[in-house]
């Protein structure tokens, strides 16, 4: 009856939407960017584990059970006892960050338009400028990043409505046009590239090139019966093939539809998350079912 109650009332703050939340069945931890907060829940959608994170755009749970996660103008790892293990802060906003194999840290600061490799200590033992010296990117110029497997990096540059791969000296050696504001994308074990866009012309939609630059994936508003998208950011990708998105609900439309979207390779939702007292947007997230080092490389996120 419980779990009964909470659907009814999910369907009521989504206006009668037909697409129930299937209670007990992801566990995992997400960033709310409008709240200002990085949050751990549960798969019967109580809150874990909360801590402040203003603006917070990308997230990661470590090996350690530690969460790495962007505050706007930095990155924190903090422990699950609420302790502070890593800070970088910087002038920049920042919307990008990674562990690395080797511990270091790997962060996008978004207006400087830099690149960096940081160690434990905070000190940057790597940088690669995106930029002419001396000019700022703004707001728009990058948000979530990842160094690949080979060095290379890739990036989302929002504002320029393009994913650009940068080679280890930040060289373009790949260009993808994404229409409306790529804001997250992955390299994914088979060579292909997913890419979750935002709500400018063109956009509002997950998709998938191969290494040729083909869509072989694609979904986007209105491919899923009662579920409206809006501004999609967080991906991962599932070892069973699915893909769960995150379905950013700012720019007027909290509320409106669930937060998380488990979809099928065919297009089928699987599962949602839409608790609207609960969250208000997520902006990143990382399923806590799926095993794997996600340090190297085995979490698609």
């Amino acid at each position: 009856m419980k779990n009964n109650m909470k659907t009814i009332m999910i369907l009521i703050a989504l206006g009668g939407c037909a697409t129930p939340v299937r209670a007990g069945e992801h566990r995992f931890a997400c960033a709310d960017y409008t709240q200002g907060k990085a949050f751990i829940v549960a798969a019967d959608g109580k809150v874990e584990w909360e801590y402040p994170a203003p603006n917070c755009n990308d997230l990661w749970v470590l090996p350690n059970g530690n969460l790495l996660f962007t505050t706007g103008h930095g990155v924190k790892e903090v422990t699950r006892d609420m302790r502070v293990v890593f800070d970088y802060q910087s002038k920049s906003e920042i919307y990008a960050c990674q562990r690395l194999a080797n511990g270091n840290t790997f962060i996008g600061e978004c207006s400087a338009g830099r690149l960096l490799d940081v160690d434990p200590s905070g000190k940057i033992v790597k940088e690669i400028k995106l930029l002419p010296e001396g000019k700022d990117g703004g707001h728009l110029f990058m948000r979530n990043a990842r160094r690949l497997a080979n060095d290379h990096y890739l990036v989302a540059h929002y504002g320029d409505q393009v994913v650009r791969e940068y080679d280890q000296q930040g060289k373009v050696v790949r260009e993808i046009p994404a229409a409306g504001g790529p804001h997250s994308t992955i390299r994914l074990a088979n060579g292909n590239t997913l890419i979750a866009c935002g709500d400018g012309p063109g956009g509002c939609r997950v998709f998938e090139v191969d290494p040729a630059g083909k869509t072989v994936w694609e979904i986007k508003d209105g491919d899923l019966p009662g579920i409206p998208l809006y501004f999609m950011t967080g991906l991962q990708r599932l070892p069973n093939g699915n893909t769960v998105i995150s379905n950013w609900l700012g720019h007027g439309h909290l509320g409106q539809a669930p937060h998380l979207i488990e979809v099928t390779p065919d297009k089928k939702a699987v599962w949602t998350f839409a608790d609207h007292q609960l969250l208000k947007t997520i902006s990143s997230v990382q399923l806590l079912d799926v095993k794997g080092d996600a340090t190297k490389g085995e979490i698609a996120h």
